[in-house]
């Protein structure tokens, strides 16, 4: 509603007109000369948010009188800081007839104060009341006045987002993932989580406020980068629904038993493997998706599908037509023997190393094939590197004689390690991270996670989660001399200490 001063421009408009009455009509808007009165029935003084639709106050007034001409009132309800002299008034009733109360919620009520009259959240404020009551037909009005008190609070944030290394974004805060709002400081979220931690920000883009881990596990609002910025962490991959009360507050991050993958392996077979079963590998970050790299030597390409048990033809992931091309990306799960489609290499398309991407979720199953160059250097980065965090700098490895290999060795300091591609100044390339957050190395040969943060192909694999803020690495925690060989196309390392 619009502020309005009353004015006597208003009042005169009313003069122009009046109201023919039959007899029941004047029967009926024959108000007497009862005095009009303002009432005001309070039922918080001091606004909560928990209790945001509760009623706060009722203000109520009687008809007035209209000098038994059966003329209409019209009433006007007018709200201010108490000693302005209605100078710069909230109006929530404008000239309506037969209306005598007006009700507003604490949330509503608190709206007004902070929006419309300038009230300080947490300091009580004396707002003053005003009905006025006009007759058509004439110049003259009624007014009654009124006076209340009451304090108002600070709402919490009508947006949350999920922000860490264990959510979708990552650290992106650009692409920080939305909260659904159920009600007042209420928010849930339904997704994929890894391991790593998390907290949550009131604006995309901004780190400032978020709500982060309090002492006792709930949320609390950090202000200021001087703050605690604790988070909570996730200990294992999985789809997770996470309930957030800012107002009570509480939190809840639960297992979604119903979002879970329906197969924890998945195998490549066809002509090349002579019809063997060939274990694919579990993305690091997302566990619908499974990979597999390969050379295809010249003359050994032909048919391929994929079983979901090894060595069974049951239940199985097939093309959806007969020799479907490598670049055909529509799959099926097939639960008997047939229809028994299979994707199709061509002779001429072997002699290539190719990575292969197999979405398993329902309904939106997925085959991505695409061909794999290999790239000329591998680079150590972070600071237990000899060049530290310095990527223009950063540590080379050394190639082999197979274009796919490559090793290292020296001295490796207590600290953080990843491996870069192609060494572009802005950190949005090509990396070879660890499968989780702060990973020590095994000290045997164990896969890793490939993000190409600049390639959309790569992008397009995780359909529920950005890959521009993910970044895990390995922890190395007992400095030494370390052997490490990195196999980019089977996408695996060994980190040795010496």
């Amino acid at each position: 509603m619009k502020k309005h001063i009353i004015n006597m421009a208003a009042v005169l408009m009313g003069c122009l007109f009046t109201l023919a009455c039959s007899d029941n009509d004047y029967e009926e808007l024959d108000k007497g000369i009862t005095e009009l009165a303002l009432s005001v029935n309070q039922a918080a003084d001091e606004l909560n948010e928990q209790n945001h639709s509760a009623e706060a106050v009722t203000l109520s007034w009687t008809t007035g009188h209209n000098f038994k001409t059966g003329n209409r009132l019209s009433y006007v309800l007018e709200l201010a800081e108490a000693g302005t002299d209605f100078a710069n008034a909230y109006t929530p009733v404008e000239f309506a007839s037969q209306t005598y109360e007006w009700t507003a919620t604490q949330e509503e009520l608190n709206d007004i104060l902070l929006n419309e009259l300038g009230a300080t959240p947490g300091e009580p404020m004396n707002i003053d009341v005003r009905v006025t009551a006009f007759l058509e037909g004439y110049v003259d009005t009624q007014t009654s006045e009124a006076t209340f008190t009451v304090t108002p609070y600070e709402p919490v944030t009508t947006t949350l987002y999920l922000i860490g290394d264990a959510t979708p974004a990552g650290w992106s805060a650009d692409n920080a993932s939305p909260m659904t709002r159920t009600d007042n400081g209420k928010f849930t979220w339904e997704g994929q989580l890894t391991p790593g931690s998390l907290k949550f920000l009131t604006t995309q883009g901004e780190f400032i406020p978020s709500y982060n881990k309090g002492e006792d596990g709930n949320p609390v609002l950090r202000k200021t980068f001087d703050d605690p910025d604790d988070q909570w962490q996730i200990e294992e991959a999985s789809f997770y629904t996470i309930v957030v009360d800012l107002l009570a507050p509480s939190i809840t991050i639960t297992p979604s038993d119903g979002e879970t993958p329906a197969f924890d392996q998945l195998y490549f077979v066809g002509n090349c493997t002579s019809w063997n079963f060939v274990e694919m590998q579990r993305d690091a970050i997302d566990p619908f998706l499974f990979r597999y790299g390969r050379y295809f030597e010249e003359g050994n390409g032909g048919e391929f599908k994929f079983g979901t048990s090894n060595g069974s033809w049951e239940n199985m992931l097939k093309a959806t037509q007969a020799n479907a091309p490598y670049t055909d990306t529509s799959m099926a799960f097939v639960s008997g023997f047939d229809p028994d489609n299979k994707w199709f290499l061509n002779d001429n398309e072997c002699g290539k190393a190719y990575k292969i991407c197999v979405d398993i979720r329902s309904g939106k199953e997925r085959m991505l094939m695409t061909e794999f160059t290999p790239y000329a250097m591998i680079y150590l980065v972070g600071d237990a590197t000899p060049s530290g965090w310095d990527i223009g700098n950063a540590t080379p490895m050394t190639a082999t004689d197979d274009p796919y290999v490559f090793t290292w060795t020296g001295n490796l300091t207590a600290g953080e390690l990843k491996f870069t591609c192609d060494k572009k100044d802005d950190w949005n390339g090509a990396w070879f991270m660890a499968s989780q957050t702060d990973a020590a190395p095994t000290g045997s040969l164990e896969h890793m996670l490939f993000i190409d943060k600049s390639s959309d192909a790569c992008k397009n694999q995780y359909l529920d989660m950005a890959v521009g803020g993910v970044d895990q690495k390995w922890k190395i925690t007992d400095a030494g001399t370390y052997t490490i060989i990195l196999n980019q196309l089977e996408e695996t390392i060994s980190i040795v200490k010496k």
